[in-house]
């Protein structure tokens, strides 16, 4: 089927490759049947605001990754207000731009406010390219719990408190303020506003269907681990399972699955954030005080079908949610499906196949033992990936020298 295109990872390289890089990273994707990934413009260091440190991604991706390689640039407070400067990034290649609502964490990658975001959006509406959100708001501060209040911060649900769905919610309904100027003879038309890894299926998601109803130009992700797991079989200090937003309960891992199958969901990317296993306190167990973020880049193809048979996912959706239209977000139009005169981006797979995630399988991240997918059965062996006509993976091989592409925007 056609390769996977992974709009939303975090391979950390340059500055902090411990945590994964593009060598490992890529290796680990081609084994997924991921043949193109987005890079994420934070986690690195420097964060990628800017052509000076786009040209240092570039850099250390050159002639080191296995799959097709494109950025995403960062719109942060330093440039949003700066046209020229996010003109110069976009004329560098970066296939469009990411924020956030809430502290990212990163201490070079700042949040954004509605304003910074609308001044985003009229730039990018020039070029045809998108805006990625991520889209929670802290809301009281005074609330929010630390080890003192008396909350066991090895309790999953303790951490599950400091960050409820009323975050994401309060997060898209002031997106929803500006992406009405996306609209068709909007002062922003031609811009496009993507809500990353989604997590709340309730209010949330009815929020965005009512904006895709109006006209705006609008669509949303999901993540595999929040259609794999729930809240509720989260062992105590099992720090693995962190990430933000949070996996929900039972219920909304449910709702999430039936609006991805009716198409309210619009695509999934594996938001793989792996950090080094320190930063986990995997002894510790303190979900309050552990770096967030789920390793997943290798898996994403077996995870989504396993935990979607039930649901009586397809070939034909999982090529929909994986291939065509995460292409389209990118705007990669000679990739996403297998088609004369398109990329021979090709994922050869069998569905039936199970295996043991252990500790035996051959994993190819930087950091295996952070992931949350270890210990899990699973269905659909990828056997071969072709990137571009190439074979850079065959049943536990790589191919000998990394010949992925960067993608520039152009």
């Amino acid at each position: 089927m056609p390769g996977l295109i992974d709009v939303h990872a975090h391979l950390d390289d340059p500055g902090r490759a411990e945590w994964e890089g593009f060598p490992s990273g890529t290796k680990a994707a081609a084994a997924g049947g991921i043949t193109t990934l987005i890079d994420m413009p934070l986690n690195s260091f420097p964060s990628t605001v800017s052509t000076e440190t786009l040209k240092l991604k570039i850099e250390a991706a050159e002639k080191r990754i296995f799959v097709d390689v494109g950025f995403w640039g960062g719109l942060v407070p330093g440039n949003a207000f700066n046209a020229t400067a996010l003109e110069g990034l976009l004329n560098a290649g970066v296939l469009g731009l990411k924020s956030f609502m809430c502290p990212s964490g990163i201490n070079d990658f700042p949040m954004t406010d509605a304003n910074h975001i609308k001044a985003g959006l009229s730039v990018l509406a020039k070029y045809r390219r998108p805006l990625l959100v991520h889209s929670e708001i802290q809301q009281d501060v005074e609330s929010y719990l630390q080890d003192e209040d008396g909350d066991d911060p090895r309790l999953y649900s303790t951490y599950l408190k400091t960050r409820p769905p009323s975050w994401e919610e309060a997060a898209i309904r002031e997106l929803l303020t500006v992406t009405k100027d996306t609209r068709i003879g909007g002062p922003a038309e031609g811009a496009h506003l993507h809500v990353v890894h989604l997590s709340d299926a309730s209010s949330s998601l009815d929020l965005i269907k009512e904006a895709k109803r109006r006209g705006d130009s609008i669509t949303v992700e999901t993540c595999p681990h929040y259609l794999a797991f729930s809240a509720e079989e989260i062992p105590d200090g099992d720090t693995r399972f962190k990430c933000a937003p949070p996996i929900r309960d039972a219920a909304n891992k449910e709702n999430l699955w039936n609006a991805l199958m009716e198409g309210h969901i619009d695509m999934l990317s594996s938001d793989h954030s792996p950090t080094v296993p320190e930063l986990k306190l995997l002894n510790d167990g303190n979900f309050l005080r552990a770096w967030g973020g789920i390793s997943s880049i290798q898996f994403v193809l077996p995870v989504t079908w396993s935990y979607g048979r039930k649901f009586g996912v397809t070939l034909e959706q999982l090529a929909l949610w994986w291939s065509e239209r995460p292409a389209k977000l990118a705007q990669q139009h000679s990739k996403g499906a297998i088609a004369i005169g398109n990329h021979a981006d090709i994922v050869v797979w069998e569905p039936e196949v199970e295996f043991d995630l252990n500790a035996d399988h051959p994993m190819y991240v930087k950091n295996p033992s952070i992931s949350a997918y270890i210990g899990k059965r699973l269905s659909g062996k990828v056997l071969a990936t072709f990137v571009r006509g190439n074979l850079v993976y065959n049943e536990g091989n790589h191919a000998a020298a990394a010949c992925g592409a960067l993608i520039l925007a152009t």
